[in-house]
């Protein structure tokens, strides 16, 4: 075919097209009618030009899909999944005594200490005296029964057993963060702890709860035998009790026996033996009112620890929490009760008695089960009902 020819060809395909583009219609996908396009296709100008390259590049345009210029949905559509991200949440934080989501104020621990030993702080609990108090309370309540009457409890007995108080509470946190730390990375509140965030290694910590537990028995090397017998006992509880959450939904029964241990071993420094209808009430006291306060706190949890698999008296109760800790509240207060008639205390012990009672029913009955903060306000309060308890005591050992 001449060159002419092709060239006449080409110009007729041209004008073919624009005479069908121009009444061209869109079908809607959504509708199956016919709709108007959204905008004019643009096509080239079909007259032939002198020029043959620049015929051919206009015939390769018009075999070009047009492109399909951006709507206001799609538009957003890319803002939203490129230039923002799909979901945003602030960072939150794992102190145990943040409210609301807003994070605690630091502690004397990060305001006071130099940076390498705070990590060595946290992990003994320093920055979160509670516990302390929690583990000391039942040892005076011993030490003060314990005391003649009229007389107040022997003062450096008290000095000595909270210096252990607080050696013991931190030996028992670093055994649970070194068994626990495959799992407090997954739990929010305490993923922050020395191990579960790389501050310190599970080397370091060996090293310094050896440490603990060297001062711990220059400590108990100052009480008499038989004290010595038995504070190196509760060893086995400290050391096992942090397994418990693995196998079974009572492990605050377990803390209970440890954490009141010091109900047994208060009196026997003074006396370098054992009462039993004093100290076993005593003893049951202590652990009925650690199911109450240790409930309360494990409720901070409940959600993390379905997912990781502990288990809990938080989990155990449920719905049910607040009867079973007013059932244990109930014990408790009948305990204590019993063990300072044993005892002989004066009358001004059940006022107190009585004013504690009154605390825990607070604690109890206002507790929200679901608010974190609010478990975790209601379990720090612990602390005034043990020093209702001991000064009751002293008072009624004072009087007696």
């Amino acid at each position: 075919m001449a060159p002419s020819a092709l060239l006449r060809a080409a110009a007729a395909a041209l004008r073919r097209r624009a005479r069908i583009a121009a009444p061209l219609q869109s079908i809607s996908p959504l509708t199956h009618t016919l709709t108007p396009p959204p905008f004019p296709i643009p096509f080239p100008d079909p007259t032939p030009t002198p020029n043959p390259a620049a015929r051919r590049h206009l015939i390769t345009l018009t075999r070009r899909p047009c492109p399909k210029p951006p709507s206001a949905a799609a538009s957003s559509y890319y803002v939203d999944r490129i230039l923002l991200p799909s979901t945003f949440s602030r960072p939150h934080s794992t102190d145990e005594g943040k409210e609301d989501g807003v994070p605690a104020a630091a502690s004397w621990v990060e305001r006071r200490l130099p940076e390498a030993a705070r990590p060595y702080a946290m992990l003994a609990r320093l920055d979160k005296p509670i516990g302390t108090w929690l583990l000391a309370w039942p040892c005076m309540w011993s030490i003060a029964i314990a005391a003649m009457p009229g007389e107040l409890p022997d003062l450096q007995m008290l000095g000595l057993f909270g210096c252990g108080a607080i050696l013991l509470r931190g030996a028992g946190c670093t055994v649970n963060d070194l068994l626990d730390r495959d799992i407090d990375n997954k739990v929010e509140r305490t993923k922050s702890r020395p191990f579960a965030s790389g501050a310190l290694t599970p080397t370091q910590g060996v090293c310094f709860l050896g440490s603990q537990l060297l001062l711990g028995l220059g400590i108990l090397l100052q009480l008499n035998n038989f004290s010595r017998v038995l504070g190196a006992s509760s060893l086995l509880l400290v050391f096992t009790y942090p397994l418990m959450k693995r196998f079974t939904f009572w492990p605050q029964a377990f803390l209970g026996l440890t954490f009141n241990w010091g109900a047994l071993l208060g009196w026997a420094a003074i006396k370098g033996s054992l009462d039993p209808a004093v100290i076993l009430p005593l003893y049951t006291a202590g652990i009925c009112w650690t199911l109450v306060y240790d409930t309360i706190y494990a409720h901070q949890d409940k959600e993390d620890d379905l997912k990781v698999g502990v288990k809990s008296t938080a989990l155990r109760f449920g719905d049910l929490t607040k009867q079973w800790i007013s059932a244990f509240g109930a014990a408790s207060i009948g305990s204590l009760a019993l063990s300072g008639y044993n005892a002989e205390l004066a009358w001004p012990y059940y006022p107190l008695l009585t004013a504690a009672a009154a605390q825990l029913a607070w604690q109890i009955s206002t507790v929200d089960l679901s608010n974190r903060a609010d478990c975790n306000r209601k379990f720090v309060s612990n602390k005034w009902f043990g020093a209702l308890v001991f000064w009751g005591v002293v008072l009624g050992r004072l009087t007696s």
